[in-house]
């Protein structure tokens, strides 16, 4: 699916379509930067001492008649703590270095209301897939973790034209990656019965295009 995408802009890219269609068709690019906060909360506190951290990301976007559009959106979650060790329903911190690196590619169809005041809001919902990485310095294949699942999100947010080809916005973004942690016993995510890869993501964005 996300290699037809992926022709398809490069098609419409290198063999335009009529005037008329043209004036209905946009491409633009962004580049974002924001905080995600994870719904296992206590399963990233236990690794990385906090359930939260900043992302960095960037995408294109395709708008399409009727103020739709559809845009396809990478970013990363980077962080390093501590190995831990379950057991006895009891969780202890190692002292081996932990990192776990959360990639998300989102597939995200949208609507763009009409301006109010030069604010534009809009509201989106789609489909996801999310690399998760949990490797040590020192560790084997079979210690690390990796893995990527399937997920869903939804949001919406606002952007202000700043000039002919640039924008700015701000939007927020929640997400569900279900049974995408916890899978072994003595997983932290299995103690605390935390399942969920998702969480709540607010960002700031940059837009070049119109």
């Amino acid at each position: 699916m996300i290699r037809a995408l992926l022709v398809a802009s490069a098609l419409l890219l290198v063999f335009p379509a009529p005037s008329r269609a043209q004036s209905q068709i946009s491409f633009r690019g962004f580049g974002d930067a924001g905080l995600t906060v994870f719904s296992a909360s206590q399963s990233f506190k236990a690794v990385l001492g906090k359930s939260s951290g900043p992302v960095f990301g960037g995408g294109v976007e395709i708008g399409v008649p009727k103020n739709l559009f559809i845009s396809l959106a990478a970013s990363r979650f980077h962080r390093t703590g501590h190995r831990v060790f379950v057991f006895d329903n009891q969780v202890f911190t190692l002292d081996v270095a932990d990192t776990i690196t959360v990639t998300p590619l989102d597939l995200t169809g949208g609507y763009r209301f009409a301006s109010v005041r030069r604010v534009i809001p809009y509201v989106g919902a789609g489909v996801g897939w999310i690399k998760f990485e949990e490797t040590s310095a020192h560790s084997t294949a079979a210690d690390d973790v990796k893995a990527t699942h399937t997920g869903f999100h939804v949001g919406g947010g606002a952007e202000v034209p700043l000039g002919k080809w640039l924008a700015a916005g701000v939007d927020g973004q929640w997400s569900r990656v279900p049974n995408a942690m916890g899978s072994e016993a003595s997983s932290v995510g299995s103690l605390y019965d935390e399942h969920d890869l998702g969480g709540f993501t607010l960002r700031a964005r940059i837009i070049f295009g119109r």
